[in-house]
């Protein structure tokens, strides 16, 4: 694996595009200060350039570096779920260039705590944009595989570091604006959160990646709740999908990449609980829907 981080890291420093995996997903990374690279991401995506993108570090100092100021909340959170999966708003150094953040003021900011992606951040010694390596809207990819299926030749190298374990993207907070707002919600929840810097509010914001009304959607239709009475299809439910939003959330992308090969004419979903710790499988899910 040592080669393959080096070889990365090369290629990322002159400018490529490299499939990395995360503990969420597997991104579709370039050097976060090289805007001509940054470009090449939302060519390859086809995502528009109104949709920021969140930068991902290897350590705070480089986060910081990356900060016009760094606010107490984001010590605290860094300290707390750094490395892992809680994505950090806050006001960016000129140093970010426009493109990477959609001409916003702000920064999103992520430490990944998957060993190979650390290795390669820390091997480019730069600062890398990592959105998911798929098509714009559609499913995130969880292995190696699916980020080969779905990019094909637009990415230059797909680094293989095995499935993705927490298996949905990343919380996201703002600590840009008067009060802390929970953008999009993930597998690190608001109870969790408050539990740390107090209370947050929640709301979607443009700040945020993933709030466009359709996304992590596979090319079969999916409906949320009864089984539709015409065609054939799968339904995901309590009887087969697991109980606990951590191992639900590890499986679902990889079950929805398996169904979407199957020719079926619908996929229906049962929404999980309504509860803090489901809140982001239930957003997913919704998102895929539409």
């Amino acid at each position: 694996m040592s080669e393959e981080i080096a070889r990365a890291a090369e290629l990322l420093r002159a400018g490529k595009l490299v499939a990395i995996p995360t503990e969420t997903v597997y991104g579709l990374a370039a050097n976060a200060l090289d805007e001509a690279a940054v470009r090449r991401i939302f060519e390859a995506k086809g995502r528009p350039a109104s949709n920021p993108l969140i930068v991902h570090v290897s350590n705070v100092a480089m986060a910081k570096e990356l900060a016009l100021n760094w606010p107490p909340e984001a010590d605290r959170l860094a300290t707390h779920f750094w490395p892992g999966p809680l994505t950090i708003i806050v006001p960016k150094h000129p140093i970010v260039p426009d493109i990477v953040t959609a001409g916003l003021p702000s920064v999103a900011l992520r430490m990944p705590s998957h060993p190979v992606a650390l290795a390669v951040i820390e091997a480019a010694g730069v600062p890398l944009a990592a959105p998911s390596a798929n098509r714009f809207t559609q499913l995130s990819p969880t292995t190696a595989q699916h980020v080969r299926d779905g990019l094909g030749s637009a990415v230059d190298f797909v680094l293989d570091g095995g499935p993705c374990t927490v298996g949905i993207e990343s919380t996201v907070i703002s600590l840009s604006g008067l009060n802390p707002r929970i953008l999009r919600p993930g597998m690190i929840s608001r109870t969790q959160i408050e539990g740390v810097i107090g209370p947050v509010d929640v709301g979607a914001g443009e700040e945020s990646p993933g709030q466009h009304p359709k996304h992590y959607s596979p090319r079969t239709r999916v409906v949320i709740g009864d089984s539709p009475l015409e065609g054939h299809g799968v339904r995901l439910d309590a009887s087969n999908m697991p109980g606990d939003p951590a191992t639900y959330a590890g499986q679902l992308y990889g079950r929805l990449h398996e169904l979407d090969q199957q020719c079926l004419d619908w996929i229906a979903i049962e929404l999980p609980p309504d509860t803090p710790e489901w809140a982001g499988l239930r957003d997913r899910i919704s998102r895929a829907a539409n």
